[in-house]
């Protein structure tokens, strides 16, 4: 077991650059299995949940070069199908929520696949029945193995068909518009998701000879084409880590840059930042954040609280909602922030309210923040992290907090960041790996 030691309550300076998205990676790297040719994919980010999926591929005979630190070289000519059925897929597989989007790509090429009842983050009930609810669509056939917790698939004969989904789950569309783009005749997916994630996926394949209209909207339409061919695509910069270091400025008074954005593929994401009070300017394609003493919170235009809530893109994208309310701990106002997607993910609040934070919590999806204006800075504590998002909030947390904080479980913080003590060591900041002694409870 590793943990972090901070020693908070330091301003800090410089630039860092966000590393390749997480969840477009893991929709990317299995669009590789729709083609026999060389597919060429930059900026991957060096992260424990894709490496594992670029693992499970090299295991059903994907060919795997890497190119550079963040260039990989893809070739799924020879693909082993019967690898589904063996014990090392059970064990691989199992331990990896990505390795659902291999599903749609193998059934659309192959006509059949398997997949383990998954596992994963612990925020509330993610189900997956909108991937298995669009594939049935398409005319997949599904047997639930009870001994094994396998699903087996038959797809022989996928056909376009109308779409409409329970609800605009990311790794559900882009399952189903894997399936889809070799299907016989027209698919028209309604309520899709439209994330960037989704949007560059639908670009890649379309250069690879795919015919999907209506990207960036919630209705997308795929005619069916006989076969796919290579391509080369460029990861976009990931928009939680953006976010995630436009809250570590503000909250511990820094000035950085955070270099190549993509300013323009972050939606409404800056816009909830600057409502929070904080500066930025845009030079290029960088965001400067000033250092601040203080950030106030703005209110609604009747003088009411203002609300923050996440909602499918191109709303305010829940992966930031821990982020935020981080960061209001320290803004001069108040703020509720409304969780709606995931039951459990205000769960990390109480180790927040240690620290010394005002905040109340209303119910599994509301908590009230009452900002500290920098009055008195929060404490370092001991403290453990549930989830990737909450890890880094509490991160940001005690790099702004005085005195010392251990944060256990850092696992949960490296499936989503890659080498992000290195990072924030050159931003200035005083962070070590220990190795620890579970925490007692």
């Amino acid at each position: 077991m590793n943990a972090f030691e901070i020693h908070g309550g330091k301003p800090l300076k410089g630039e860092i650059v966000p590393q390749g998205a997480k969840n477009e990676a893991l929709q990317i790297l299995s669009a590789v299995l729709l083609t026999e040719d060389k597919i060429t994919i930059s900026n991957i980010p060096d992260i424990k949940d894709v490496n594992k999926l670029i693992d499970l591929l090299r295991s059903l005979g994907v060919s795997v070069n890497q190119l550079s630190k963040d260039t990989y070289e893809f070739q799924a000519k020879d693909i082993n199908i019967d690898y589904f059925t063996s014990e090392e897929f059970k064990q691989k597989g199992g331990s990896l929520r990505g390795s659902i989007m291999i599903v749609g790509p193998l059934l659309a090429r192959f006509g059949k696949a398997a997949i383990p009842k998954p596992g994963g983050d612990k925020i509330g009930r993610r189900r997956l029945d909108t991937h298995f609810l669009g594939f049935e669509k398409l005319g997949a056939k599904f047997v639930y193995d009870a001994d094994n917790h396998f699903f087996n698939i038959d797809a022989t004969a996928l056909k376009g068909t109308y779409i409409l989904l329970d609800e605009a789950s990311v790794t559900g569309t882009a399952n189903i518009v894997m399936a889809a783009v070799l299907a016989k005749g027209t698919t028209t997916i309604y309520n899709a998701a439209c994330e960037p994630y989704l949007q560059q996926l639908c670009k890649m394949l379309n250069r690879m000879g795919a015919k999907i209209s209506g990207i960036g909207s919630n209705l997308l339409t795929i005619e069916g084409v006989d076969s796919l061919g290579g391509t080369e695509h460029r990861m976009l910069p990931d928009m939680i880590e953006i976010g995630s270091f436009i809250g570590l400025a503000a909250m511990t008074g820094s000035e950085i840059t955070i270099k190549n954005v993509a300013y323009n593929e972050l939606g409404i994401i800056p816009t909830v930042f600057a409502r929070l009070g904080i500066k930025m300017e845009l030079r290029g394609d960088d965001i400067f954040i000033p250092a601040q003493d203080n950030y106030e919170i703005d209110t609604f235009i009747d003088g009411s609280i203002l609300t923050i809530s996440d909602s499918p893109w191109p709303g305010f994208t829940p992966d930031l909602l821990s982020i935020v309310l981080v960061t209001a701990i320290q803004a001069k106002g108040n703020v509720l922030i409304h969780q709606k997607m995931f039951e459990s993910r205000l769960f990390f609040v109480d180790k927040l309210i240690d620290m010394g934070a005002q905040i109340i919590l209303c119910d599994p999806h509301r908590a009230t923040v009452i900002g500290l204006n920098k009055q008195t800075q929060l404490r370092g504590i001991q403290m453990s992290s549930p989830d990737i998002r909450a890890g880094v909030s509490l991160l940001i947390a005690a790099l702004s907090a005085q005195g010392k904080s251990t944060i256990f479980n850092i696992e949960q913080i490296e499936r989503g960041y890659q080498d992000i003590e290195q990072r924030l060591i050159a931003l200035g900041a005083d962070i070590k790996r220990v190795e620890a002694q579970p925490m007692g409870h």
